[in-house]
């Protein structure tokens, strides 16, 4: 594994790692995390397909893992700039060092909302999402519609107003997030228009422009991801990706467990086939 620090446009460095195969298959896979996940999350994968001759890189967006700054208080960062700014610093990187490498794009949850704020997502060959779709509440079931509104209605904004930021730890939910980002989240929740809302209120919109086949990944046990938010995802926002889903059963998984974000943990790596057949 390689560690880089890349500089993004104003200067913030970003924590980037790659994984380079013994003899390449000359085909490269970025991933795009999640919310508050640590690229650390998708080590153990991405070293699994730098086995198969694959070469994967990871990275943290500003104010997660390694690319969080020393103080979260007052930290300007949020998922637009994540798109904007991060990830197309990460994809001027590609265009420069891997030319003539086929190009795939891992977008798990948030990872994938933010492809069509980056020009450069044109690069990709074919797209993979997992647990991604519009998050509004309407799209929920009821249960969790309910968690939903209390916690990103009331607990969100009022901790992030008095810390200055989102501590998301405390609640199960990853890493703490910087103020921006947390209101970036509570939009996606809350707003009817989700992800069209944050591309609303973005500098840069290329979503309409991504015309690649995608393939969407969702586990049955993952409550926080719904056949409507998916569909209503790929209508509002990606009207022009050509879309297979699979639906991947918690039997298939070693722990019976998969939910949001297990899919990527080392117990279930008899599921990532279902990535290594797609690329």
């Amino acid at each position: 594994m390689k560690e880089l620090i890349l500089k993004t446009p104003d200067h913030f460095p970003l924590s980037v790692k790659i994984f380079e195969p013994e003899i390449s298959n000359g085909k490269l896979l970025l991933i795009n995390s999640a919310t508050g996940v640590k690229q650390q999350i998708y080590f153990s994968f991405a070293k699994y397909l730098a086995e198969k001759g694959f070469t994967v890189i990871t990275y943290d967006y500003r104010g997660i893992g390694e690319s969080k700054p020393k103080k979260m208080n007052g930290f300007k960062a949020s998922m637009r700039i994540w798109g904007t700014v991060d990830f197309k610093t990460v994809t001027t990187f590609i265009k420069k060092e891997y030319v003539g490498f086929d190009q795939f794009c891992l977008g798990h949850s948030v990872g994938a909302l933010i492809l069509g704020m980056n020009a450069d997502s044109q690069i990709f060959k074919k797209f993979i999402f997992v647990a991604t779709q519009d998050a509004y509440l309407g799209n929920l079931n009821f249960k969790v519609a309910v968690a939903g509104l209390l916690g990103f209605g009331i607990a969100l904004p009022i901790m992030t107003h008095f810390l200055g930021y989102f501590p998301a730890n405390r609640f199960g939910l990853g890493e703490s997030l910087p103020k921006g980002v947390a209101f970036d989240w509570q939009t996606l929740i809350l707003n009817k228009k989700s992800t069209k809302r944050l591309y609303e209120t973005n500098e840069a919109d290329f979503s309409k422009n991504l015309y690649q086949p995608t393939f969407i990944i969702h586990a049955e046990d993952d409550s926080w991801v719904t056949q409507k938010g998916m569909r209503n995802l790929m209508k509002t926002t990606y009207p022009h990706l050509k879309t297979t889903y699979r639906e991947v059963k918690i039997s298939e998984s070693d722990k019976s467990e998969i939910g949001h974000v297990n899919f990527f943990r080392s117990f279930n790596r008899g599921l990532w086939k279902i990535v290594l057949e797609q690329l």
